[in-house]
């Protein structure tokens, strides 16, 4: 197996690489790493889809949605695979990943920022769900870390607490939801949600990797529907 850096950044956060696997044989796979840790590639995207085909379909109209984390983008596109959505809002903290995304860097970057519906934010997600307005979004998905077990950093802590919950609560819209990925169940988690929005769900979820099921979970909380008058 070749190995290829193909960018390379520091941010306050510390390290984040691009690079390129090239196996002997079969295509080549690019693949993104935090301070030396493994974060995701294009040869695996079963989970990134799985999220939000599973978030989707919690709502009956998603015409705008909040993904927090860029990633390689793969929860985005599958956001965009669904018809219903007008507005795809993408909030990324790392100014570079955008940067590789927007430049090619990322093969597949352009074609995908090039629908008209995405609108890329480069900020952290609390202060971005604290600064929308109110009722603005139908969906949030927080495809940020593999859940609050797995953080790539630690401050991502503070993402799976109350007062950024509460945000998230302020900008959905009446019977929007908000959808946080997890790989393992989170008791700390569904604690927090239920404190801000009276109750939540956690859904399992079996994805295939590479021709082995691994379970995963998805924690939705609602927003309360307006009381018919």
């Amino acid at each position: 197996m070749e190995y290829a850096e193909l960018a390379r950044a520091e941010s306050e956060r510390g390290e984040l690489v691009l690079r390129e696997r090239r196996p002997a044989d079969g295509p080549s796979v690019i693949e993104l790493r935090a301070n030396g840790a493994f974060v995701m590639d294009t040869l695996e995207v079963s989970t990134e889809r799985a999220l939000a085909t599973a978030a989707l379909a919690l709502v009956e109209d998603p015409k705008a949605v909040v993904v927090g984390g860029l990633g390689l983008g793969f929860t985005m596109h599958e956001v965009l695979a669904d018809s219903r959505v007008e507005v795809c809002a993408v909030v990324e903290i790392e100014e570079a990943l955008v940067g590789w995304m927007r430049d090619g860097t990322i093969p597949h970057g352009p074609a995908l920022l090039a629908d008209e519906r995405v609108r890329l934010v480069v900020a952290d997600v609390a202060v971005a769900l604290a600064e929308a307005r109110p009722a603005s979004y139908d969906l949030i998905l927080l495809d940020v870390d593999n859940g609050p077990g797995y953080l790539v950093h630690e401050g991502n802590a503070e993402l799976y607490r109350e007062p950024l919950l509460r945000a998230a609560r302020q900008t959905l819209r009446p019977g929007g939801a908000l959808a946080i990925w997890s790989a393992s169940p989170s008791p700390e988690l569904a604690d927090a949600l239920t404190g801000v929005f009276g109750q939540v769900q956690a859904q399992p979820l079996e994805v295939l990797l590479q021709g082995r099921e691994e379970h995963y979970w998805v924690y939705v909380a609602r927003a309360q529907e307006k009381a018919l008058r």
